[in-house]
């Protein structure tokens, strides 16, 4: 049942696609039904596995037999995978349906005519099932095809307007986490020359010199996806994509990949040297601060919350590392996180697309006083801002806590300084996300800021949604890491 369930999360988004293309301009309503479906399957696998873990062979590859050792293609259902699928398909899910409302003609800022719906939701729905293929990979052999499929659909999204800008940055995308997938190919090639097998547990049964490299390989990997230094240019660009698919691909989803990937190295068999996981911490740390400097000469709501994405996933890194050193319960902190800080970030970039569908812009200078005429969506913005930030007892404070109460646990002063690094770009970051709230919600309406119109109820819909997760979330999040890192 469970391999079933896991099966259906994977075709079931693809089979939706490819409906989408024939349906063309009606294809919303069947983009609906198979994002539900799919997050439907995805929660009755989490409630029918939580806690334990669960194998399954699927498929071979005959000129492989003798040479590799099986499987190749199957399913790995556990802690984390399932954390992995309450993010991408949920989220996916209110994607869609934010969509529906979202990529119309009314849209002030992007009109969107329906003979582009077939397209938009082939490439969504696709984008789904390859996310869901990452986490349920039971090998490094099937997460690579998955993690290309990845970068193929996020370069179709982020290029979806098709004009000069758009193209320029979905090109750009490509062309940087292509980079790390080729680099995430040679340590798959290396693994598997040297231990005839494609598992991640395999890694432990590398020589110290060549697990090495292929650490630091699967790193600059993870680096690309997830937009970290020095490879971060990419992300703030990819912003000339259509607000859904920024929530999705670059809170929710593809960025989180990059974490992903480094979180299930270092949990298989927890091989990773401490100097790479050093040089892992150093550069989250770095990340997280080169992201916070650019805040401040921002004009665009969107590229705010882009640089503000990649110092969280910078966090995530962090996590991973200090349990890589020797603390698992940042480990479990950064995991959590991944779920936390998407939900809570998703809500804010939803937060900005309403913003621009009913003023036609997403420029703080431009706008004011926007409670008066959209309290829904000042409430969900500031409660997306305090979940992101990490004010209890919202989502990122239980994530957060736990990566501090890790770096605490490290012998020396590592645990000190990081405790104090964290803690100052915290007080900074909340600090000007809540100035920049104050500027955009409260005060007198701007011209741009006064018109008279709602958002239609999917995008309200989907606000409500996400202000509920952003809550909730730990409830099921952290039973879920207690298993993990042991």
């Amino acid at each position: 049942m469970n391999t079933l369930l896991a099966l259906l999360i994977l075709a079931l988004p693809v089979a939706g696609a490819l409906l989408c293309v024939f349906l063309k301009e009606r294809s919303r309503p069947a983009a609906v039904v198979s994002a539900g479906l799919t997050t439907a399957a995805a929660v009755a696998l989490v409630v029918s596995t939580f806690g334990a873990t669960h194998h399954a062979v699927v498929g071979d590859l005959p000129w492989l037999r003798g040479l590799a050792a099986p499987p190749v293609f199957g399913v790995t259902i556990d802690p984390l995978a399932l954390l992995m699928l309450l993010v991408v398909a949920p989220v996916g899910l209110l994607t869609v349906l934010y969509s529906t409302s979202y990529l119309t003609r009314n849209n002030r800022e992007h009109p969107v005519g329906s003979q582009q719906y077939g397209r938009y939701y082939f490439w969504l729905l696709l984008f789904i099932a390859s996310m869901t293929g990452v986490a349920i990979s039971p090998n490094f052999l099937q997460l690579l095809v998955f993690w290309e499929l990845t970068t193929v659909c996020s370069w179709a999204l982020i290029s979806f307007h098709q004009d000069e800008r758009s193209l320029s940055a979905g090109f750009k995308a490509m062309v940087m986490t292509q980079a790390g997938g080729a680099l995430l190919l040679v340590a798959t090639l290396i693994l598997f020359a040297s231990t005839g097998s494609f598992e991640f547990s395999a890694l432990s049964q590398l020589p110290d010199g060549p697990r090495t490299w292929v650490f630091v390989f699967l790193l600059i990997a993870a680096w690309a996806k997830a937009a970290q230094v020095p490879l971060q240019t990419w992300l703030p660009d990819a912003m000339e994509a259509p607000t859904p698919v920024s929530a999705y691909l670059h809170a929710a989803a593809m960025v989180k990949a990059g974490v992903y990937l480094m979180a299930r190295t270092v949990s298989s068999g927890w091989a990773i040297t401490p100097q790479v996981a050093t040089l892992m911490a150093i550069m989250a740390l770095l990340t997280i601060f080169l992201a916070l400097s650019f805040y401040f000469v921002q004009d665009d709501l969107k590229r705010l919350l882009a640089y503000s994405t990649i110092a969280h996933l910078g966090y995530v890194l962090l996590g991973i590392a200090i349990g890589a050193l020797g603390a698992p319960l940042g480990y479990r902190g950064g995991v959590l996180h991944i779920l936390c800080h998407g939900l809570g970030k998703a809500t804010m970039f939803f937060c900005v697309g309403a913003i621009a569908y009913v003023t036609g812009t997403r420029r703080i200078s431009e706008l004011g006083g926007l409670a008066r005429t959209m309290p829904l969506t000042a409430t969900a913005f500031f409660v997306g801002l305090l979940s992101v930030t990490g004010v209890p007892p919202l989502a990122s404070f239980w994530s957060k806590f736990m990566i501090l109460a890790g770096a605490m646990r490290l012998e020396g002063a590592a645990g000190p300084l990081i405790l104090t690094l964290v803690l100052c770009e915290t007080l900074i970051s909340f600090g000007w996300m809540l100035y920049i709230a104050q500027k955009v919600f409260l005060g007198s309406p701007r011209a741009a800021a006064d018109v008279r119109s709602a958002a239609p109820w999917p995008i309200q819909a989907t606000l409500v949604a996400l202000m509920i997760g952003c809550l909730t979330a730990p409830i099921v999040g952290i039973p879920l890491v207690g298993f993990m890192g042991t």
